[in-house]
Parts: C-alpha cells; structure tokens; sequence
C-alpha cells in the first residue's frame, strides 16, 4: 500500500496561485474624492465671492441707503431727496459735471488715439519691439504719486523744463496749473502719458492677430498705409477699439489723482473740480456723508446707463 502523496495537486495549485476576485467599486470612495474636491473648489469661490461682496457690493448698497440718510451727531435719519436736493443746488455741481465732460473729451482725443497710433508704430517696426514695449509701459509701473510729481515739476513755472524747451525754441512761457484755459489740458497730457501704456500693449496684441493676407490683398489693390489702416486695421480690431472705449470713458469720469496732486484738486477758478473730487470735498471736507453718496449714486446711474445702452447697441450692430 503505497504512502499518500505530499505535493498538491495542479488544481490545489491553481485555487491558491489564482489572485482574489475583487468585489463590486466601492462608490464611497470615488463619491467622497469628488465631494472633498467640490468643496474645495467651492471654498475658494466663497472666498472670492466674499470679498467681493464685502468690499465692493456692500460699500454700493451702503451708498444707496447713505444718499436717503443725514447723520447729525451720531443719529441717522432718512430725509428722502434732501440730499440730492443739496447737490443740484451747490454751483459748484454744474461746474463739475462739465469739467468732467471737458476732460472725458480731450482724454478720448488723446489717450484713446495716441496708444493707438503708438500701436501701429510699434507693429511696423522689424527690430527693438521688446525694448520698445518695455519703454510704452514703463509710466504704468511707475507710482502715479510719482508720475504726477514728475509732470509738476516739469509744469512749474520757474524752473520747469517745459518752459525752458518753449523758451530755446523762442516761444512764450505758460502757465500750465495756474492758467484756467491750460489746467485741465495739463492735467489731460500727464494722465494720458501715465495711462497710455496698458491700451498700448492690448492693442498692440490685437494687430498682431490681424491675417498678413489683409495687407497684402490691400496692397495689391494700390492702398497706401492710411487706406490700409482705414479698411483694414481699424475694422480687424474694431472690438477691442470699441471696448476700450467704453472702459476709458468709465476710467476718466472717474478722474482723481492728477487733477488733486497737480492743482490741488479745483484748479485756478475750479477749473479742474471733477465729480469725484467734488465727492470728496463733501465727504472729507464738509462731512455732509450723505450729499457725497447721492452725488455717487448719480455717476453711477450715469456711467450704468452709458454701460447698458453702449451693450445695446452693440449687439443690434453685430445682428
């Protein structure tokens, strides 16, 4: 009678080596690896939405009810238009609003044309466009309490070096920030020169996008560059030109610094007195909170107004 035999059969064998059979996916796992991210994803957004909500809806809802409202010695109560009442009647409010119209046209004629031009200047050029980049942006990077400093002095009128570049050419000396009919074209030049970089480099972005087909066709018909600009440029980028048209008019309601670090804010018979400046002299300097929020709330009815009918008609253009 032979002995049992120790070594395991080919089917033992097989049932051992064979690896386990894994059960069905657990779902716990890939739902708690999508919710952990989800809520990540969502912390970061709250987050945001936070401080934009805290710094920038609630300082607007807050105008709102400040501009019904007077604080006399720590008590607030509502006194309806009372306010808007005191805006229209200070003389000083008209005088504002046509400052501020004044300088949104001579810095739509400069600061809209001029970085544009200096876009296409740039564009034709075969060599130094990097230097040349730098060198447009260069004022942006520049604090504007610097920048503007810069232009007081070059403005003063006894040691100014634009005076003394009239008086070598032979040309008579001006008063750039105490002359009424100069101030605000003053103030237009040195914002234009601070601000112009950023459009600059965004245009400069755009006709580089332009198909070289264009010119070339364009060419081949006997365009010369003002025709080719007219029929080609200006309608390959007449998105960005019309949207930085709108963000500029915005931007330039909206003036401060220059006009109150150049001439102390009014100007020579308040010739340079913007809305923003007049915001601030009710405010800061009479304390009268809620004369300054109803003036606010008016520019931004304004500009919110200007925003939706440019949006308007826009799109009937583009059907």
């Amino acid at each position: 009678m032979s002995a049992p035999s120790l070594t395991p059969s080919k089917a033992a064998r097989a049932r051992h080596t064979q690896p386990p059979v894994d059960g069905p996916p657990q779902r716990g796992g890939a739902f708690g690896r999508s919710l952990k991210r989800n809520l990540t994803a969502h912390g970061f957004l709250i987050g945001a939405v936070l401080c934009f909500a805290f710094f920038s809806w609630y300082p607007m809802v807050r105008e709102f009810f400040l501009a019904f409202q007077k604080t006399d010695q720590g008590e607030v109560s509502w006194v309806g238009l009372e306010n808007l009442e005191t805006v229209f009647n200070d003389p000083a409010f008209w005088q504002a609003w046509r400052n501020t119209a004044l300088f949104t046209v001579l810095a739509l004629v400069l600061g809209f044309a001029v970085p544009f031009v200096v876009a296409i200047v740039i564009n034709e050029l075969r060599h130094g466009k990097g230097y040349l980049r730098l060198l447009v942006y260069l004022p942006v990077m520049l604090p504007p309490v610097a920048s503007v400093l810069l232009f007081k002095y070059l403005y003063d009128p006894g040691y100014g070096m634009l005076n003394e570049v009239f008086g070598f050419f032979g040309l008579p000396e001006q008063q750039w920030l105490q002359d009424p009919d100069l101030s605000m074209l003053s103030v237009v030049i040195a914002s234009t020169w601070m601000n112009m970089g950023g459009a600059a480099l965004i245009y400069l972005a755009a006709l580089q996008g332009i198909p070289g087909e264009l010119y070339e066709a364009a060419e081949l018909d006997g365009a010369g560059l003002l025709r080719k600009i007219w029929h080609v440029t200006i309608p390959q980028t007449r998105l960005i030109l019309s949207l930085m048209l709108l963000m500029q008019i915005i931007a330039t309601m909206q003036v401060f610094v220059e006009p109150f670090l150049l001439t102390g804010g009014a100007g020579p018979e308040g010739s340079t007195t913007t809305v923003v400046y007049l915001i601030y002299q009710y405010a800061f300097n009479f304390n009268n909170y809620g004369a300054a929020a109803a003036l606010g709330l008016l520019l931004l009815v304004l500009l919110a107004g200007f925003s939706a009918a440019y949006v308007k008609l826009s799109r009937a253009e583009d059907e």
